[in-house]
């Protein structure tokens, strides 16, 4: 039985001793109920909690959060409807604790699959904040972390590892990005699995008070959950995120450059339309990340462009909009036999 320091029932905020570390409480290793999680004494009075779905938006603010998701992720539908669903299930659990209807507390270790770029970590951040205002998690942060961070490469290295890491995400939510690589079963000596013993502890002993969520392809993470099935039957929630049209990157490109006061001019608009279309032929396509990528590249021609020309006067719209030449300068054209240099739309 593996015992994260900083995490017993009782007093969260004291430091355990020796033995609490060694041997979990009973108290702990025992299910939460929703009424505990939410603090709801026995017999406590039903009109003394909120009786009205929304009643507990306009407490918990959640609805602010799930419109922040809309607003700031282009696409994603079918992600943002299962988000959506999983705030209504926890907003009635929510009603049902304050009237003492005891239940245990719903599993909510995710996974997202996809390829790069397509919204993973945003949609954790905002999961997280969800989590926190209807009271599931105390701190409602995100600790990020990847293979390196959990498993050592000697022996008596992963377990200090990944319990500093798991006593980090108390409270919050553990997204463990390329998942897959804890299971190298290639690898005789590899120490992969005693993470993930100690991750499959965790998750079940500590989920009023941690959220994991694994991420990665969606091909490797279910060859990871086949060769896995204690951690598959702990996964309560499976997202599959979509790559984006290229409308959807389009806009995407739109948004960022929104964000750091640029723009593209018409013939720029036209010109990057072309560049994803030649982009998505090509490997490595990384999604947002690499629309993000390719704006970065544009944004140092301009500046190069820009400064070249010393003695000019620059207006704001010189300093702020990005041509068409800044864009067609990417050798992504010059490699193209159908998209000569320079040549127009």
């Amino acid at each position: 039985m593996y015992a994260i320091p900083g995490a017993t029932g009782a007093n969260r905020s004291a430091q355990p001793d020796a033995a609490s570390i060694a041997a979990p409480t009973a108290a702990l290793d025992a299910p939460p109920t929703l009424a505990a999680v939410h603090g709801v004494a026995a017999g406590a009075q039903p009109n003394t909690r909120p009786r009205t779905v929304a009643a507990v938006l306009a407490d918990s603010q959640v609805e602010a959060v799930l419109d922040e998701l809309d607003r700031d992720l282009v696409g994603l539908k079918p992600v943002k409807q299962r988000i959506r669903d999983i705030a209504a299930l926890l907003v009635i659990d929510k009603l049902r604790a304050g009237m003492g209807l005891q239940s245990q507390v719903p599993s909510l270790h995710m996974c997202f699959s996809g390829n790069p770029g397509t919204g993973k970590t945003t949609v954790a951040l905002r999961m997280a904040q969800i989590l926190h205002r209807l009271g599931y998690v105390r701190k409602g942060h995100v600790v990020s972390v990847t293979r390196d961070d959990l498993v050592g490469q000697y022996i008596g290295h992963t377990a200090p590892k990944t319990k500093e890491v798991l006593k980090k995400a108390m409270g919050g939510v553990l997204f463990i990005d390329e998942a897959y690589y804890l299971y190298r079963p290639e690898n005789e000596r590899d120490y992969g699995q005693e993470a993930i013993e100690i991750l499959l502890q965790v998750m079940e002993n500590h989920r009023d008070d941690l959220v994991v969520i694994l991420a990665g392809y969606k091909d490797r993470m279910d060859t990871f959950f086949q060769s896995n099935p204690g951690m598959s039957s702990r996964i309560a929630h499976h997202l599959d995120f979509p790559d984006y049209a290229q409308d959807e990157l389009l806009h995407i490109a739109q948004m960022m450059l929104q964000q750091q006061r640029y723009r593209f001019s018409g013939e720029a608009r036209e010109s990057f339309e072309r560049y994803l279309q030649l982009r998505l032929q090509q490997p490595h396509f990384a999604n947002a990340r690499s629309v993000r990528n390719a704006l970065d590249r544009a944004r140092l021609r301009q500046a190069s462009r820009l400064f070249a020309d010393r003695q000019r006067e620059l207006s704001e719209d010189d300093l702020c909009t990005l041509e068409a030449s800044d864009i067609l300068a990417s050798r992504l054209f010059n490699e193209s036999p159908t998209c000569p240099p320079n040549s127009k739309p």
